[in-house]
């Protein structure tokens, strides 16, 4: 069993190395008000790290994670996912939004086995039972298991971001144009991140001129 003390220890060395090196930008960062650029919406499942696979700083990502990377409607929102749209939306005026998919997605997997074995465990039962009704026409088609996987990951991310439109605070900037809405899959093994590009509308890997 991991010893707790590890994460202590590791944060002494987090303090001499990283905080050391930084603390002028860390200090600045305290006395500011924070003002990220984006706001990540992603999956809490611990092999995905934001910071760490789009090499971020403190300060320049305000994080969402939850099972599966689920923005529930407007009329059906989560408050503590709703709370902190809002917030990074109409008080901090991030330019952009991405919601971040990934291979492998343990929330996804659930739905295609078929999440009513879950029942004993309420909340995540009834949160992919939200997640799958968007999800039904996929499920429906006669595809391989991690093919059907894989399709369903980038579906639930283009769910979110259609979701995302139900927010009034949303839908009003990108009305005014000053807000771009980003979806993503990060693929666990290589590390790399596929876009979706509305043109093609299909995911795409980034070459580095893709948005």
């Amino acid at each position: 069993m991991l010893d707790m003390k590890q994460f202590l220890l590791g944060n002494d060395a987090f303090r001499g190395s990283y905080v050391a090196e930084a603390r002028s930008y860390l200090e600045r960062l305290a006395s500011e008000k924070q003002s990220p650029s984006a706001l990540y919406i992603g999956c809490s499942d611990s092999r995905v790290i934001p910071e760490l696979l789009t090499s971020s700083s403190p300060g320049e990502l305000f994080v969402v994670r939850n099972v599966a990377n689920i923005v529930p409607a407007f009329e059906h929102a989560d408050a503590s996912v709703g709370a902190a749209l809002e917030y990074a939306v109409a008080v901090l005026n991030v330019e952009h939004i991405v919601v971040c998919g990934h291979s492998g997605c343990g929330g996804i997997k659930a739905i295609v086995d078929g999440h009513a074995a879950l029942r004993a465990l309420p909340n995540l039962h009834q949160w992919l039972d939200d997640a799958a009704q968007p999800l039904q026409a996929e499920l429906d088609r006669d595809l391989p298991g991690s093919s059907l996987v894989d399709r369903l990951v980038e579906r639930n991310v283009l769910a979110q971001l259609c979701n995302l439109n139900t927010y009034p605070v949303v839908a009003e900037r990108l009305q005014a144009g000053v807000i771009q809405l980003h979806g993503w899959v990060y693929d666990l093994p290589t590390g790399r991140v596929r876009v979706f590009d509305v043109n093609e509308d299909t995911f795409v890997h980034f070459d580095g001129q893709s948005t």
